[in-house]
């Protein structure tokens, strides 16, 4: 509500007038709603550069304006990826016991470590880097993946060039964006002028050709991939940390569906050998452990990375954290260690199952129309082709005819065009019915 209302108010200019050229992306600025009055402060630039709003509210928004059409329609919401399966309760009675513990005086605690509980730093380090070296105090817990995407951001400053695989998770080029690394955007071909899109298809195996890529400073790379559902194997990754180190890049790795790889697939960039050289990891207990509204995440800086002239990395990192944030709750940090116990752990991965049997269930739907469906195996996302017609449009087609939410590709990037990514998250009687569906739509 307050993103739609804040969206659609600008205010009347006094004493002070608007720049000379104003771009107002995000909504056409003359058929506003007009009301109060400016200061004398100008608006950031490189907000101004920012194309249309963030994917995901927008896909919020039309799937609002749908229900208000439609108010009798049964929608089946498989656009965002938000978990929809209870958090087992072995996980939720930790965290209750402590927040029970906060009415007392001998449980009451108050401000934390910026870095994290140290016992849940060495329970992620054991759980998710055991022989792969990465330490206690390498690890920095936070309140989520996206939000350290942002820090590290802010970290690396404004004058370093950057990549993104095409398509990929909008929040790297967003931010980007917004720290003024990007560049002028250019309408013709859906990118922005400073950054290296590295083409991730079916036509190069959902990796980049890295013989032909640019160098550049920093590489974001995810794997398993949000949007493709594709999971890098051990020779691309060493292909990557070999390009990075040959460059003296530093590779920006995200690893929040790392718990779905279901084969021999690296679950971290830290199992190549001389990635601790190279590679900063950020994660997230959201699809791990269901915790998208509870917030919980991490970010592992190693020692060995260094900047150019020898500084350590994480030494900035810990200073980032510390000024720009107090910690992640320790409520979220009580159900973290909860579900890296064995039987919390066992009863996550039941649920991860669950989501992957759901996705399981989409891609075989998709592949009976004879469309290709990619993903869904190491992910909980599909991946799907439309050839020949525009992302937007199928999404739009696929809502209206079917009352089922998805996500248009070209979200993701230019490369994402002529797909829609499909989530697996969700009941399953909604995926059997969605899958019936899509079936009757497409026939």
């Amino acid at each position: 509500m307050y993103h739609s209302l804040l969206s659609s108010s600008i205010c009347i200019p006094l004493a002070v007038s608007l720049q000379p050229k104003t771009t107002w992306t995000s909504t056409k600025f003359n058929n506003e709603k007009k009301f109060g009055s400016c200061t004398g402060v100008p608006r950031n630039f490189n907000m101004e550069k920012l194309q249309s709003g963030y994917l995901f509210p927008e896909i919020a928004m039309r799937e609002s304006e749908h229900t208000q059409k439609y108010p009798h329609a049964r929608l089946i919401k498989l656009g965002i990826g938000d978990t929809t399966e209870p958090i087992p309760d072995i996980i939720t009675s930790a965290m209750a016991e402590h927040v029970d513990a906060l009415s007392t005086v001998k449980g009451y605690r108050g401000y934390g470590a910026e870095q994290g509980n140290t016992e849940l730093r060495m329970a992620i380090a054991e759980t998710f880097y055991r022989d792969l070296g990465v330490k206690g105090n390498e690890v920095f817990v936070s309140d989520g993946a996206q939000c350290d995407i942002s820090r590290l951001q802010l970290l690396l400053g404004s004058n370093v060039s950057m990549a993104v695989q095409d398509p990929s998770f909008p929040a790297y080029v967003d931010c980007g964006v917004i720290v003024g690394r990007a560049g002028n955007f250019q309408e013709k071909t859906g990118t922005y002028d400073n950054i290296v899109y590295m083409k991730c298809g079916p036509e190069n195996n959902f990796f980049p050709d890295l013989s032909t890529t640019s160098r550049t400073d920093i590489i974001f790379f995810c794997s398993p991939n949000n949007p493709t559902g594709y999971a890098a194997s051990r020779q691309q990754l060493q292909q990557l940390v070999d390009f990075a180190k040959a460059n003296g890049s530093m590779i920006i790795y995200d690893s929040a569906y790392a718990a779905y790889v279901t084969d021999d697939s690296p679950r971290s960039i830290f199992e190549i050998p001389g990635a601790k050289e190279v590679a900063i990891e950020i994660s997230s207990f959201s699809k791990f452990a269901g915790f998208t509204g509870v917030r919980l995440g991490w970010t592992v800086v190693p020692e060995e990375l260094l900047y150019s002239n020898g500084f350590p990395v994480m030494k900035d990192y810990n200073r980032i954290v510390c000024t720009c944030f107090n910690g992640a709750s320790s409520v979220a940090q009580a159900g973290g260690l909860a579900c890296l116990s064995k039987e919390g752990y066992r009863a996550l991965t039941t649920v991860v199952d669950y989501y992957k049997g759901n996705a399981e269930i989409l891609v075989d739907a998709f592949s009976s129309l004879g469309l290709k469906a990619y993903g869904g195996k190491n992910a909980p996302y599909v991946w799907v082709h439309f050839p020949g017609m525009s992302s937007w449009d199928v999404f739009n087609e696929i809502l209206e005819k079917t009352h089922i939410v998805t996500i248009p590709g070209r979200g993701f990037g230019p490369g994402g065009e002529g797909y829609v990514r499909v989530s697996g998250f969700g009941h399953r009687e909604r995926i059997l019915e969605a899958s019936m569906r899509l079936k009757n739509l497409y026939k």
